[in-house]
């Protein structure tokens, strides 16, 4: 598959477990005698660059940022989507790491919502919390580049 026909440089992207990005360039570079093209990708929540190579793209689950349309099916999914508080909490770690690891933004929504309607019940152990923040600063991170969200949209998932 050729560079072409996956992203353009200025595209906004989504890298699981590091957040929403944007590709600022398409670059040839030797690293350990190897020559290849890498996609050097910005990230917004870490303010950090991160380069992968471009015949990893695919296997790395880096994908485009959702679109409006598909905002409001999640929105409803975040609002009236079923919990499962019933799951002992190492359990409910690993279901909730392996949803973020996947990068998919209603996986990574459900994991927001389940966490913060549990924080309102009861006390999240320090995993958890950081869990919460984690998954909650890569939601809005991506949120933020969706065309045509609006401000009040973004707030409902706060």
């Amino acid at each position: 598959m050729e560079v072409d026909d996956l992203f353009q440089v200025g595209d906004s992207i989504v890298y699981p477990m590091h957040g929403a990005g944007t590709i600022k360039a398409i670059e040839e570079r030797e690293i350990a005698g190897k020559k290849q093209q890498y996609y050097v990708i910005k990230m917004l929540t870490s303010n950090m660059q991160v380069m992968i190579p471009t015949g990893k793209i695919v296997s790395s689950n880096i994908r485009p940022v959702t679109d409006i349309i598909a905002l409001k099916h999640l929105l409803y999914i975040f609002q009236h989507g079923e919990s499962d508080g019933l799951l002992p909490w190492k359990q409910r770690f690993k279901v909730n790491t392996d949803k973020i690891k996947t990068g998919k933004i209603q996986e990574g929504a459900e994991v927001v919502r389940d966490l913060m309607r549990m924080k309102k019940e009861k006390e999240l152990n320090t995993s958890e919390k950081k869990m919460l923040d984690n998954a909650h600063e890569f939601l809005i991170s991506e949120l933020r580049l969706i065309k045509g969200i609006t401000e009040n949209q973004i707030k409902s998932f706060c």
